[in-house]
């Protein structure tokens, strides 16, 4: 398996323009991210993170039209490429595997 560099925030932001596919744009990306983790987060950090993977080849970008609720201002629209779908199901695979390892009884003895 290829190893895969990919931080926590980076990774949270990759799943979210996947989730949000079409309607991943920096404004609405930060919105999503701060209602799932209950914090705010900075506008730097999240076109950070973009960038970044853009730089990785994790996503792509391309402006979306203009409009007038912005001012005429057109939105930078993020995908993810098929690298960096790849990429999420490596991880998903690599979470799944190490939450299935902690044994049972283990877990159970940590919750109480």
């Amino acid at each position: 398996m290829k190893k895969t560099k990919l931080g926590e925030f980076e990774e949270l932001v990759l799943l979210t323009v996947a989730a949000l596919q079409s309607e991943a744009y920096g404004v609405e990306i930060k919105r999503e991210l701060e209602e799932r983790l209950k914090e705010k987060l900075s506008v730097g950090s999240i076109q950070s993170a973009l960038k970044r993977m853009e730089d990785k080849g994790y996503l792509t970008s391309q402006f979306g039209e203009p409009t007038q609720k912005r001012g005429g201002k057109r939105k930078r629209i993020y995908a993810t490429t098929s690298h960096g779908r790849k990429v999420l199901e490596e991880m998903k695979n690599i979470r799944a595997g190490l939450w299935s390892a902690i044994p049972k009884l283990a877990y159970e003895v940590k919750l109480a």
